[in-house]
Order: C-alpha cells, then sequence, then structure tokens
C-alpha cells in the first residue's frame, strides 16, 4: 500500500488564476500574514522591513493576507513549491521567503534587482534647488 501524504493536493484552477491575477497586480507582491501596517508573524514584519529599507516604491507594491483566505494561504504553497509565508514576487517571479530575502538584502543582490527592475522610489532631481549664483 502506497501511503500519499495529507498535504499533497492539487491546486484548484480557480485558485490558481487567482494567485496568477494578484502575483501580475504590481511589480512586487507579497504575500505575508497580516497587512503591511499591521504584521501578524516576525517573518512577515521582517520581509516588509527590508522592503521599506530597500526604498521599494509602494505605487509597485502590494501586499496580499493569507491569514484572510485558507485556500490563498495553501494554493501559494504549491504554487510556488515553497513551504513557507511570507513569500516575495518581483516582476511575476518568485523571489523567496524572508530567509532568502534577508540573505539578498545583506548581501547586495535585492537592491541590485530592485534597481534593475525600476521599482524603487525615485530620486528627487536637483531641479527644485535654486540655482547657484
Amino acid at each position: 500500500m502506497r501511503l500519499i501524504p495529507l498535504q499533497l493536493r492539487l491546486l484548484s484552477s480557480e485558485t490558481r488564476a487567482a494567485i496568477d491575477k494578484a502575483v501580475a497586480s504590481k511589480p512586487v507582491v507579497l504575500f505575508m500574514k497580516g497587512t503591511p501596517e499591521t504584521p501578524q508573524c516576525g517573518f512577515s514584519r521582517a520581509s516588509i522591513q527590508i522592503l521599506g529599507l530597500q526604498g521599494v516604491d509602494p505605487n509597485k507594491f502590494s501586499a496580499f493576507n493569507v491569514l484572510e483566505d485558507e485556500e490563498l494561504r495553501q494554493g501559494l504553497k504549491e504554487y510556488s513549491e515553497w513551504p513557507t509565508i511570507p513569500q516575495l514576487y518581483v516582476g511575476n517571479d518568485f523571489v523567496g521567503g524572508c530567509d532568502i530575502l534577508m540573505s539578498m538584502h545583506q548581501s547586495g543582490e535585492l537592491s541590485k534587482m530592485f534597481e534593475e527592475k525600476g521599482v524603487l522610489v525615485p530620486t528627487e532631481t536637483p531641479s527644485d534647488a535654486p540655482a547657484q549664483a
């Protein structure tokens, strides 16, 4: 007799479509526990802090609270083949969880990727400064 793990199940087409839509909604998408204003776990809080430190443009960022939808929460793990939340997507591509974000942040890889994808807050130009005589 062959046993099949309980967690192994097929991702419904409806859930896959909903995740596809969410991932494509903005250039930077974080699936997290809670919201950016009130994260519900330390890993989600750390991920939000990293995105803030990196200077990700809020207009190019969206977060989804997986605690509001159990099917999304479980389906996401199958979608990405990654077992934990939070999960970051940049330009429709899965980047990783909090541990990966932390490592990429520390190595400078995350900053480089965000610059290449054009998702950082634009730097202010000196055109607003008065002209020097």
